[in-house]
């Protein structure tokens, strides 16, 4: 007898992709290209601005997208113990008023969060209005924190000043998330190398306009590659920039890579 396979999530930290897409997600509301009019016909392939959370007993939020509210739902996500920030661009940031009601009306106490000092200035700036809610601690680069059962640590990638990936360690393994970045910093990489999951940048498929920001789908696997991962997803995907490619299209091509590398998808969960 044959029973439908239902995928199950081991006991422990758990990472969810909110969002997966680069900067004006997909489908562009503005663009009528062929990866945006797939995403309009197959919800597979839209993306939302890029996050995640890990959850375990409680809920860490890294990034703050401007699809957070919807993103949250979805995941039924109720309540946000803490936020770390890779960086302050707007499709990281953007989101974080939404938080405010959860404070000041359901938590009643400040919320704990964390990035390097050029982002805090940055998140404080734009949410002036919420610095009395907002309990923020500094990160140099490669500071840790703990909570939650996960050992993060904070490593400097190639991106705006201040901009960190995360390694998180669980007595389960070691995954790294560095959503916006070009070729790692050689003191990151040589961190990274061997993790049993590492989570990247790979805005571009075609010309990579921003190489000193931003990986293209090629780089980012010869670098995860490099890197000894075992498992590497693509994320922060334009699918746009420079050329369209689709979700399918781009699935036919990691197919050589027999699941090694594999494509994000906002809502996946993955144990960490």
């Amino acid at each position: 007898m044959h029973s439908n396979s239902i995928e199950v999530i081991p006991a422990g930290p758990t990472l969810t992709f909110l969002g997966t897409g680069a900067g004006c997600g997909v489908p562009a509301f503005f663009c009528n290209c062929a990866a945006c009019e797939e995403a309009r016909r197959d919800p597979r392939a839209r993306r939302g601005d890029c996050g995640v959370i890990v959850r375990n007993t409680e809920t860490t939020l890294i990034d703050t997208p401007p699809d957070l509210r919807h993103q949250l739902e979805r995941e039924s996500a109720r309540h946000i113990d803490r936020v770390l920030w890779t960086h302050c661009h707007f499709d990281h940031l953007g989101g974080l008023g939404e938080l405010e009601y959860m404070v000041r009306l359901s938590a009643m106490e400040n919320l704990p969060c964390f990035s390097s000092p050029a982002a805090r200035e940055g998140i404080l700036a734009e949410f002036h209005y919420m610095d009395d809610i907002l309990a923020f601690h500094d990160l140099a680069p490669f500071d840790a924190v703990s909570f939650d059962g996960v050992r993060y640590t904070a490593l400097p990638v190639t991106h705006a000043p201040g901009t960190y990936g995360y390694l998180m360690e669980t007595d389960r393994g070691r995954t790294f998330y560095a959503s916006d970045t070009g070729r790692l910093p050689a003191e990151t990489a040589e961190r990274v190398r061997g993790c049993d999951t590492i989570i990247m940048d790979a805005t571009f498929w075609g010309r990579n306009w921003s190489p000193n920001a931003h990986h293209s789908v090629r780089e980012c696997i010869e670098e995860g590659l490099e890197l000894e991962a075992g498992t590497l997803y693509l994320t922060h995907l334009a699918m746009h920039y420079d050329t369209p490619i689709t979700l399918a299209e781009l699935e036919a091509y990691l197919a050589p890579y027999e699941g090694r590398v594999k494509v994000a998808a906002d809502g996946l969960s993955i144990p960490i």
